[in-house]
C-alpha cells in the first residue's frame, strides 16, 4: 500500500460523504434484491449491501488519517455500515463547521441484537449442561451465557446408545448433526429420538450429502492380515504377537481387546487344548509355529515371534493331535495408487474397478460423470484434500489427463472413494442431488435445520427452499455450507437470496474450502466469511477439524486449542465424531466460557475486497 499520506479534516469530511452517496446509490440500485427478501431480514439485507460495497474501496487511507484526527477507524461497523459512516460525518462536520446529523438507524447495539436474535432462531440456546470447572467464573455473553453454540456430529453407535446421546448433552452439546451421507431414516430416527428426550431443547441439524466427486474403485487386493512382534532397536523381540483363533468373524469395525493383535477366523478349533503348538505356511510360504497360550469360549490365542502373513484358506496343523484349522474369509488389503510428482493420472468414466500401479500412467474411476463435459485444459485438479495435486492437460470423451504437478517426496497413496477438487471448473449439475430431494421428505419432519452441502449459487439456494416449501417445511432453518470457490465468491448474492426464509445461517467448511482456495488463503478467506456474515446479521459456524485430537485420540494439540478458542468469534462451533467425543465437547464449552470476556468478533483494516459483488448474475 506505501505510506499512505495524511488527509486534512476537509478530505476526510469529503471522502465519508462521498462513501456514503455511494451507499445510498447502491441500495437504489439493490432494491428489487432487497424488497424480496423476509421482512424481519430487510434491514440486514441493506446493511449487506452496504457493506460489499464499502470492502470494494481502499479504505486503509481513511482509517488512518482518521486515526491521526482522533476518529474512530471504521474497524468494526460491519453489523451498522450506514448508521456508523453516518454517526463518524457526523462528528468530523462538526469540527469542521458544526453540523450534526442523526444516523438512520441505530448504534452498534442494535446490530448486534439483531445477530444474536438470528442465531437464537437458528441454533437455540445455550443448552444446560457444559463443564463445571468454568461455571464458576463464566463471563458468557450479554445473558450471562456463552454466546458460541456447539454443534456435535451423531456417530452411528448414537442410534443405539441413549446413554451415550445422554453424555453428550450433559457435556453442553446445543445442536445434534445428522449426517445423511451415512447410514440411513431408520438410524436417523432413533438418533434424533435420543435427542429430543435430553432436557432443554437440543436443536437437530441434517447434513445433506450433496453430489460426491470421489475417485472410482481398484481392483481387490489379496485376503491377507499381517502380525508381527514388537522388536528392541537391536531386533530382538521385546513382546510377542498374540492373535485369537476364532469360529466368529469379527465385525469390520471391531475394537481389538487388550493384548491381542488380530482376530483370525477359522473353522474346526474343538480339538486345541493350551500348551498345544500350530504350525502353518504363510501367504509367503514361510514356515512359522505358534504356542497356544489361552483357551476359552472366546477362541483360541497363540503366540508366536516371528512376522506371519495369514492368508484365506490356509490350513493350520494342531502338532498334537495332527488335525487341521482352516483360515476363513479375511478382509481384502486396500490398494492404492502410488502418484509421484511428474506422473500421469488418467481419470476414467468408467467406473469398473481398475488396476493397481506403482508408477504413471495411473487409472482410476471418477464418480462424477459431469466433471468429463466441463472441465477444460488448464484447470487444477486435486485430490485427497489437496495431498495430490495436477492440472488437466487433455479432456476426451471418457477420460481426463491429468499431470501431477505436486505429490509427497516419496510420492502419495491414492485410494478409491477420495475426494476430487476442481476450483477453476464450474460444474453444471444442481446442490440437490435425487438423494437429498429424497432425504428432505424425512428433514422435513424431524429436523430444526438443514445444513445443505456442495451449494454454489443463489440459484441452488432457491431451488432448496422451492423443495421446503413445497414440504411445507417452513420452520426448518437454512444453513448454507460454504466450502467451494464458487459458493465464497457468490456468498452474498447467496445470502439476500437465503434471507427469503426466516432462519439462515452459514458454515464455514474448512476442510474443502481450504483445498479450494489454497490453504494459504484460508485463514483470510474465513476471516471476509465472518465479516460479510456479521454485516447481514448471519450466525456462522465455525466447521472441520476442531479439537479432531481430542475427540479421536484423547489428547488435543497446541493448535487445536487456539483454533477452538478463535471459534469463539463464530455463533456456533462445530465437532465432529471420535471416541472421546464427551471429552471434547466438555473442553469445548470451557475453552468457549472462558474466551468470552476476552474475544467478540475484531478490529480490521479494511482493504478492498474483490471476492464478493451485489450486482445480479
Amino acid at each position: 500500500m506505501g505510506t499512505p499520506v495524511e488527509m486534512s479534516i476537509e478530505e476526510v469530511s469529503a471522502a465519508l460523504h462521498d462513501l456514503r452517496d455511494e451507499l445510498d446509490r447502491a441500495e437504489e440500485m439493490a432494491g428489487p434484491l432487497i424488497s424480496a427478501v423476509a421482512e424481519q431480514h430487510r434491514q440486514s439485507a441493506r446493511n449487506l449491501v452496504h457493506y460489499v460495497i464499502v470492502r470494494r474501496r481502499d479504505l486503509r487511507p481513511l482509517q488512518a488519517s482518521m486515526a491521526a484526527h482522533g476518529l474512530s477507524s471504521l474497524g468494526r461497523m460491519e453489523s451498522i455500515v450506514h448508521s456508523w459512516i453516518e454517526t463518524v460525518i457526523e462528528t468530523v462536520d462538526a469540527l469542521v463547521e458544526g453540523r450534526r446529523r442523526q444516523p438512520i438507524w441505530g448504534d452498534l447495539a442494535d446490530g448486534v441484537r439483531v445477530l444474536s436474535a438470528n442465531r437464537d432462531q437458528l441454533l437455540g440456546s445455550v443448552h444446560p449442561g457444559g463443564s463445571d470447572d468454568a461455571s464458576a467464573d463464566r463471563p458468557g455473553d450479554e445473558h450471562g451465557e456463552r454466546s458460541s453454540r456447539v454443534m456435535v456430529t451423531m456417530p452411528t453407535q448414537a442410534a443405539d446408545e441413549p446413554d451415550l446421546v445422554r453424555r453428550m448433552g450433559a457435556a453442553g452439546m446445543d445442536v445434534a448433526r445428522v449426517n445423511c451421507a451415512h447410514d440411513g431414516p431408520a438410524e436417523w430416527a432413533r438418533m434424533i429420538e435420543s435427542v429430543r428426550a435430553l432436557p432443554g431443547h437440543v436443536r437437530v441439524a441434517m447434513d445433506l450429502a450433496g453430489p460426491k466427486l470421489r475417485t472410482g474403485p481398484l481392483e481387490p487386493g489379496p485376503k491377507v492380515v499381517k502380525v508381527k512382534p514388537v522388536r528392541a532397536d537391536d531386533g530382538t523381540v521385546e513382546r510377542r504377537s498374540r492373535v485369537r483363533f476364532s469360529t466368529t468373524p469379527p465385525a469390520p469395525d471391531h475394537e481389538l481387546p487388550e493384548g491381542l493383535d488380530a482376530i483370525i477366523p477359522v473353522a474346526g478349533v474343538d480339538t486345541v487344548s493350551d500348551g498345544d503348538a500350530l504350525e502353518l505356511r504363510d501367504a509367503r510360504g514361510r514356515h512359522r509355529r505358534l504356542d497356544v497360550v489361552g483357551v476359552s469360549e472366546a477362541g483360541i490365542d497363540a503366540e508366536c515371534d516371528r512376522t506371519v502373513y495369514y492368508r484365506s484358506g490356509a490350513s493350520i496343523s494342531i502338532t498334537r493331535s495332527g488335525d487341521m484349522v482352516v483360515v476363513g474369509d479375511l478382509p481384502e488389503k486396500r490398494q492404492h495408487l502410488l502418484i509421484r510428482t511428474g506422473d500421469e493420472i488418467r481419470l476414467q468414466r468408467n467406473l469398473s474397478p481398475m488396476p493397481v500401479t506403482r508408477v504413471g500412467p495411473h487409472r482410476i474411476g471418477c464418480e462424477l460423470g459431469e466433471a468429463f463435459d466441463d472441465v477444460q485444459p488448464g484447470h487444477r485438479v486435486l485430490f485427497d484434500d489437496g495431498k495430490i495435486a495436477g492440472r488437466v492437460r487433455e479432456r476426451l470423451d471418457d477420460e481426463i489427463v491429468v499431470d501431477v504437478e505436486r505429490a509427497g517426496p516419496k510420492g502419495s497413496k491414492l485410494r478409491a472413494e477420495k475426494g476430487i477438487n476442481l476450483p477453476d471448473t464450474t460444474l453444471h449439475i444442481p446442490a440437490l442431488t435425487a438423494d437429498d430431494r429424497a432425504a428432505l421428505e424425512f428433514v422435513a419432519t424431524h429436523a430444526d435445520m438443514v445444513n445443505f452441502s456442495f451449494v454454489r449459487s443463489p440459484e441452488d439456494v432457491a431451488d432448496l427452499i422451492a423443495e421446503l416449501e413445497r414440504l411445507d417445511a417452513r420452520n426448518v432453518g437454512i444453513v448454507l455450507k460454504v466450502e467451494t470457490r464458487a459458493a465464497f465468491e457468490s456468498l452474498p448474492q447467496m445470502l439476500l437470496e437465503a434471507m427469503r426464509w426466516d432462519a439462515v445461517g452459514v458454515m464455514i467448511a474448512r476442510g474443502d474450502l481450504a483445498v479450494e482456495v489454497g490453504f494459504g488463503r484460508l485463514a483470510e478467506v474465513q476471516e471476509e466469511i465472518l465479516w460479510l456474515c456479521e454485516a447481514a446479521h448471519i450466525p456462522v459456524i465455525w466447521a472441520t477439524q476442531v479439537l479432531d485430537g481430542l475427540a479421536k485420540k484423547g489428547v488435543p494439540s497446541r493448535a487445536e486449542v487456539t483454533d477452538a478458542a478463535m471459534g469463539r468469534r463464530a455463533e456456533g462451533v462445530m465437532l465432529n465424531k471420535g471416541p472421546y467425543i464427551v471429552e471434547a465437547i466438555e473442553a469445548l464449552t470451557s475453552i468457549l466460557d472462558r474466551m468470552g470476556g476476552h474475544v467478540e468478533k475484531k478490529r480490521s483494516l479494511l482493504r478492498p475486497l474483490t471476492s464478493f459483488d451485489i450486482s445480479p448474475r
